[in-house]
């Protein structure tokens, strides 16, 4: 096993539009070591959700390769695909993805029943707690506000004890007091788990407060730079 959990090389997408060949990510290479905090920045338009949907496997790449935990990724099958994300990642998105007709208790007990674990409430209650929402655990999505969501999906995103953990823009719907509550949620369960994690942000501010920034040009990689970060 490699110290890296995350090994990205020459990777390309490229989609077909009218005709034409729109190239969105050209040739990116890059390796995450285990339990480091990564950002990835750019403009908009960049290929910045491209990139972190080919990294966690939920896209095709065009060209190139992607592996976790050692595992190439790219050339399994669909449910190949699910069952590597179902062991190693979690995922945070910018608009939440709760399932709306599932309380909260149940939305974070989901992962955990694809993976056929038993005795799982207990656990999922317990992540819910953490995040504060203890006393909302049969409620249902509609019920909550932007942030109560944001704070059941990293429950969510922590409840199969990822290896890794993708986050989208996970501050972008929510104002600057409930977003940066939610970002020291994020760093807090981190490095409770010693998760890894692969942060997709506009937000310059956030990216400085991990490790490393990658940053994308029109679908390149043009700088990859170690920060000193502050997390308080």
């Amino acid at each position: 096993m490699t110290e890296n959990i995350l090994s990205v090389n020459n990777l390309s997408k490229v989609y077909k539009a009218g005709g034409h060949d729109l190239t969105v990510l050209r040739d990116v290479t890059f390796s995450v070591k285990k339990g480091s905090m990564v950002s990835i920045v750019g403009p908009s338009g960049s290929g910045k959700t491209t990139l972190l949907g080919l990294c966690a496997g939920l896209d095709n790449s065009s060209a190139g390769s992607v592996y976790i935990n050692d595992i190439r990724i790219d050339n399994l099958s669909e449910d190949e695909k699910a069952g590597i994300r179902s062991r190693y990642t979690g995922f945070i998105f910018q608009n939440f993805q709760l399932l709306p007709t599932l309380t909260v208790l149940e939305n974070v007990m989901v992962p955990l029943e694809l993976r056929g674990e038993k005795d799982i409430k207990r656990g999922a209650l317990e992540l819910l707690e953490k995040v504060g929402l203890g006393e909302r655990s049969h409620h249902y999505p509609t019920q909550l506000s932007g942030g109560e969501q944001q704070r059941v999906a990293l429950a969510r995103a922590f409840s199969n004890r990822p290896d890794i953990l993708f986050a989208d823009e996970p501050t972008g719907n929510l104002d600057a007091e409930t977003g940066e509550k939610i970002v020291k949620l994020i760093f807090e369960l981190n490095r409770e788990s010693g998760t890894t994690l692969l942060l997709v942000t506009h937000d310059l501010e956030l990216a400085s407060r991990t490790q490393r920034i990658i940053r994308l040009k029109g679908g390149e990689l043009i700088s990859d730079l170690s920060t000193q970060p502050n997390q308080q």
